[in-house]
C-alpha cells in the first residue's frame, strides 16, 4: 500500500505540492472553528458568531470557481498569490477590528471568504503534468482526498492548541500567514509557473456548460447534504448518550473511516471505466449510511460512522478523475472548484435540513437524512449513466485574447491534445 504513494511522493515536486497545497488550505479548514472562538472571546453571541462563519462560507463557495476561472485564464500564480494576500489581509482586519464595528466585520469575513485561492482545484490540475501516467493520476487523487481529510481534522486542533497557548486574536492571524506561505510554496514552484490551461473556447457558462460536469455536482451535493446532516444528528445523539465527547468520537470516526479507504483505495491501480466504479462506490457509501439509523451505544455507533466513512474519500477520488475527463478545454481549474463549491453549499443545505427534523423526530430521523441524500446521489448516477460515460469532445479552438493573455501566436490544438 505504501509503496504507491511512496512513488508519487518520490516525483519531483510532488510532495512539495501535495504539503503547500495542504497548508495553503489551513485557512479554509479551520475558518469556521477559528471565526467563533474569536467572536466568542470578544464577548459576541453564538448567533453572531455562525452568522460570521456562514458568511465565510457562503463567500467562499462563490469565490472559489470564479477564481479557478480566473486560474485557468491567467495562470497560477498571477491568480493564487494575490487571491491569498487579500484573503490573509482581510481576516486579519476582522482581527485587529474585532466585532465592534459590526459591518466591517462582516465586510472582512466575506472578502476572507471570497478570495481564498482555489490550492485545491489548482493541484488537480497539476497532477497531470508532474506525474508519469494516468494510473499515478488517480492515486495522486486517492492520496489528495486522504490528505484534505488528515487537514480538516488535524486543523482545528492546531487552532484550539494555538487558543490555549496565546489568544483567539493569534490564532486568527498566524493560521492564515501560514495559509499565504502555502500558498507561496506551491506558486513559486516549477510546474505551478510553467502551468498553462489548454485553449478554451469563451463561454459564459465555462466549465458548467458540461452534461457530464453537471451530473457529477448533483450527485456530490447530495453527498454534501450527508456530512452536513450528520453533524447535526450526531449533536442530538450525543446530547442523550454523554455529551460533547461522544460527539468528539463520532465525528472523529467518519473522518478516520474516509482517510482508512481513502488509502485502501489509492494503494492500487484501478482499470476500467471510472463511470461505473463510480456507481459502485456511491451505492457502497449510500448504504453505509443506512445503519446510522439504529443508533445503538456509543462503542457501536462510533464504529457506524467510520464505517459510513469508509468510502467518502474514494467516492471523491473517482469523481476528481471523471472531473478531468468532462471538464470543457481550458477549464479544468474552474470545473475542479465548482466540485468544491458544491460540497460545501451541500453540507450547508444538510445542515440547514436536519435541524427541523431532529427537532421533530430526534436523532433516529436525524440519521435517516444521509440515508435519503446518499439515496438520492446513487439514483442521480444511476439515471445518468450515458452521460458520464461519454465526455463531451473538447473542440478545437484558435489562440484568442482569452486564451492567452499575452496574445502570443499558438497552435491550434487537436481534441485530446494537452497545452
Amino acid at each position: 500500500m505504501a509503496a504507491g504513494y511512496a512513488e508519487i511522493l518520490r516525483t519531483r515536486h510532488a510532495a512539495r505540492l501535495l504539503a503547500g497545497t495542504l497548508v495553503g488550505r489551513l485557512p479554509c479548514a479551520v475558518a469556521a472553528i477559528a471565526v467563533v472562538l474569536f467572536v466568542r472571546s470578544e464577548g459576541g453571541t453564538y448567533s453572531l458568531a455562525g452568522a460570521l462563519a456562514a458568511v465565510y462560507g457562503v463567500a467562499n463557495a462563490v469565490g472559489q470557481p470564479l477564481l479557478g476561472r480566473l486560474v485557468d485564464l491567467y495562470g497560477q500564480p498571477r491568480v493564487q498569490l494575490p487571491a491569498a494576500v487579500v484573503s490573509a489581509l482581510a481576516m486579519s482586519a476582522f482581527a485587529f477590528a474585532g466585532t465592534g464595528p459590526l459591518p466591517l466585520a462582516y465586510v472582512c469575513v466575506a472578502l476572507s471568504g471570497l478570495f481564498t485561492p482555489p490550492l485545491e482545484g489548482g493541484l488537480r490540475a497539476l497532477w497531470s503534468s508532474v506525474l508519469k501516467s494516468e494510473g499515478q493520476v488517480q492515486t495522486a487523487y486517492a492520496m489528495d482526498a486522504v490528505a484534505q481529510e488528515v487537514m480538516f481534522t488535524v486543523g482545528p486542533l492546531l487552532v484550539t492548541l494555538c487558543v490555549s497557548l496565546w489568544s483567539a486574536q493569534a490564532a486568527l492571524v498566524l493560521v492564515n500567514v501560514v495559509g499565504v506561505l502555502g500558498a507561496l510554496s506551491v506558486v513559486l514552484s516549477p510546474p505551478s509557473r510553467a502551468w498553462r490551461s489548454e485553449p478554451r473556447e469563451a463561454h459564459w457558462l465555462g466549465a458548467l456548460r458540461s452534461p457530464g460536469l453537471l451530473v457529477l455536482l448533483g450527485a456530490f451535493l447530495a453527498v454534501g447534504m450527508a456530512l452536513g446532516s450528520i453533524a447535526v444528528a450526531a449533536v442530538a445523539y450525543a446530547d442523550d448518550h454523554g455529551g460533547d465527547a461522544v460527539y468528539g468520537w463520532l465525528m472523529a470516526a467518519i473522518g478516520l473511516g474516509a482517510l482508512v479507504g481513502g488509502t485502501a483505495y489509492g494503494a492500487r491501480r484501478w482499470s476500467g471505466a471510472p463511470e461505473r466504479r463510480l456507481r459502485v462506490l456511491v451505492a457502497l457509501l449510500a448504504v453505509c449510511y443506512v445503519p446510522l439509523t439504529l443508533t445503538p451505544g456509543p462503542v457501536a455507533m462510533t464504529a457506524l460512522t467510520a464505517v459510513a466513512g469508509l468510502f467518502l474519500a474514494p467516492c471523491l477520488a473517482c469523481a476528481f478523475v471523471l472531473v478531468d475527463r468532462h471538464a470543457p478545454r481550458g477549464t479544468v481549474t474552474e470545473a475542479f472548484s465548482w466540485i468544491v463549491t458544491t460540497f460545501t453549499v451541500g453540507s450547508s443545505v444538510g445542515t440547514g435540513l436536519a435541524g427541523p427534523v431532529v427537532e421533530a423526530g430526534g436523532a433516529v430521523w436525524g440519521f435517516a437524512v444521509p440515508g435519503v441524500a446518499g439515496g438520492v446521489s446513487l439514483l442521480v448516477v444511476l439515471a445518468t449513466g450515458r452521460v458520464l460515460a461519454a465526455p463531451a469532445a473538447r473542440r478545437v479552438v484558435a489562440a484568442s485574447s482569452e486564451n492567452d493573455p499575452n496574445r502570443a501566436a499558438e497552435p491550434r490544438f487537436r481534441s485530446g491534445d494537452r497545452a
